[in-house]
């Protein structure tokens, strides 16, 4: 079925998008792959990541592109008493409206839940804020404060070298799928009861759930995790092994594992050795151990140990930049990248994640250009009070 006849799980929804730059967009583009109606709605200046360049195509930040698929947009000016207005019909309207301002941010515009959710009791209403509305109501909510502030950075680089960030916006795109996980259990409580509620997320808290087993080792286990390069803490081996010419990702999950990784590297004795035996002697010994897997994978190239150890039902992979990982996706037939508009508006972009058997995932609007649907979204509320 071709993305362009999808109508989508979530047809017939509107979503006033009233947040900007990642985690709110990124939410905001799964609920319209979804087949929900995205109202995308902006400040005169446009949303910030128009502007974060480069790189950039014809003009316009990839950053932008990436994330504002299915949407229209719209620019409002809310100090304006009639954008303003024009932003309350709109939140009369919706489904559901989505923000990321400072808390509290949209209450001197009668854009707040409270205001809002007498006029329209059925909508789901979702914030996003850095560190939630108590104590850190006033901090700014950017990704790094948060990767180093929730303990991550600590967490990433060599054991003796410096912290580093990750190379996404890894909490902003996990507090993005947050809010649509949220918002999804609130759209379904509505249907039971038939009222809205206000769903709130953080990028720390999504940040401590997301850290999983570090967190858990520390508040279950009073441990605190710190950096061992590529190394797993629980696991070995468990990171990038060189080989002749290049290092391979290579992973033992469990005992299994082991023993055919041993026997395709011609060590079949491994797994008898009561240092080896178990994935905890494993880990405790990994010094002792991962020499003897390095001086046979150094005896040949990393395509072929891939090729044979993946034969043989062992974990492992190449490292690849981001070009190779499309084109693995490609070579594995995941169709990763799909064209969204038509003639020179028509733009590659990533193919959603989320596959549904029955209503599929669309890929139908490019991504806006600044008010591109301004005057036709202004008829339409227009239209609405007139009624």
């Amino acid at each position: 079925m071709a993305d362009t006849d999808v109508p989508g799980a979530l047809n017939g929804l509107l979503v006033a998008d009233f947040s900007r730059i990642l985690a709110g967009p990124y939410a905001t583009m799964l609920l319209g792959d979804l087949g929900a109606e995205v109202i995308k709605v902006e400040a005169p200046a446009g949303d910030d990541t128009r502007t974060w360049v480069p790189p950039e195509r014809d003009g316009v930040s990839t950053y932008y592109l990436g994330i504002n698929r299915n949407k229209r947009s719209i620019a409002l000016d809310l100090s304006d008493d009639g954008d303003r207005e024009l932003a309350r019909r709109l939140a009369a309207r919706a489904d559901v409206l989505i923000e990321n301002f400072k808390p509290g941010g949209l209450r001197r515009f009668g854009l707040d839940y409270e205001t809002v959710s007498r006029d329209n009791p059925r909508l789901v209403y979702a914030s996003i804020s850095g560190f939630g509305t108590a104590g850190g109501a006033a901090l700014p909510g950017y990704d790094l404060l948060v990767q180093a502030a929730s303990g991550l950075m600590s967490l990433t680089g060599d054991p003796d070298g410096p912290p580093y960030r990750a190379g996404i916006s890894v909490f902003d795109v996990m507090t993005g799928m947050h809010a649509a996980i949220g918002i999804l259990a609130a759209l379904h409580h509505r249907h039971a009861t038939g009222a809205g509620q206000h769903v709130e997320v953080n990028l720390l808290s999504s940040a401590l759930s997301g850290l999983v087993n570090h967190t858990s080792a520390f508040v279950a286990g009073g441990v605190v995790p710190h950096r061992m390069g590529n190394a797993h803490p629980s696991l070995f081996p468990y990171e990038p092994l060189p080989c002749a010419d290049r290092e391979l990702i290579v992973i033992a999950g469990n005992n299994g594992q082991f023993r055919r990784l041993c026997t395709v590297l011609g060590l079949p004795e491994l797994p008898g050795d009561e240092r080896f035996a178990t994935n905890e002697a494993r880990t405790a010994n990994r010094e002792q151990l991962r020499p003897l897997l390095v001086a046979k994978l150094r005896e040949r190239g990393a395509d072929e140990w891939f090729k044979e150890l993946s034969a043989a039902g062992v974990p492992c992979g190449p490292i690849n930049h981001v070009d190779g990982g499309v084109a693995l996706a490609r070579e594995l037939g995941l169709d990763p990248v799909v064209e969204v508009g038509d003639g020179e508006r028509a733009l590659p972009v990533i193919r959603s994640p989320i596959g549904l058997s029955a209503s599929g995932s669309r890929h139908v609007l490019p991504p806006p250009t600044l008010d591109e649907h301004g005057a036709e979204i202004r008829a339409w509320l227009t239209e609405e009070e007139t009624r």
